[in-house]
């Protein structure tokens, strides 16, 4: 994630209120198994900014901690059709170091929704977002009970690739 006083994309941006489901399962899956709860799923997705808005603890001051981020991106496959959105917070815990936050992201897609949190470091540095990986903590329809992590980069003004690997 930037700084709260710089627009950027949420993780992973993070990540959400549906579209049509079937191209989900043959667009998106890197492995195949469009199944629930399948084995080793790897969806991969590319994010665009839609949304930003920032709450600075100090509104004209540095970075402090507490200071929060809420976003909305829009979920694209690879092919460049609209699959769904991510929402989400995240809140500056850490200024020194090049800073950290924590953040919660909801990716809600065609057969369910994914819900990952986790620390992206570094949001404080000059330059593009860092890229982070963040946990699966759960889902709903197809995503039910769903463990693995996601996998955030920049790849863009903007624009993050998303991976994320299902473990169930």
């Amino acid at each position: 994630m930037r700084p709260i006083r710089t627009a950027c994309l949420g993780t992973a941006a993070a990540l959400v209120t549906l579209l049509a489901s079937a191209p989900v399962a043959n667009a998106v899956t890197d492995t195949g198994s469009p199944a629930p709860h399948a084995k080793d799923r790897t969806i991969t997705l590319i994010g665009h900014l839609a949304q930003q808005s920032n709450f600075p603890v100090n509104s004209s001051g540095p970075a402090a901690q507490g200071d929060r981020t809420v976003f909305r991106s829009l979920l694209f496959d690879l092919d460049g059709n609209q699959l769904g959105e991510t929402d989400g917070t995240c809140t500056t815990t850490r200024t020194v170091d090049d800073g950290a936050e924590e953040c919660t992201v909801t990716y809600t897609l065609p057969r369910g929704q994914i819900t990952a949190q986790g620390m992206v470091f570094g949001n404080l540095k000059p330059g593009p977002p860092p890229s982070f990986d963040n946990a699966v903590t759960g889902g709903t329809g197809d995503f039910d009970r769903a463990q693995g992590s996601i996998h955030a980069d920049t790849i863009g003004p903007g624009t993050r690739r998303f991976t994320i690997d299902l473990d169930r």
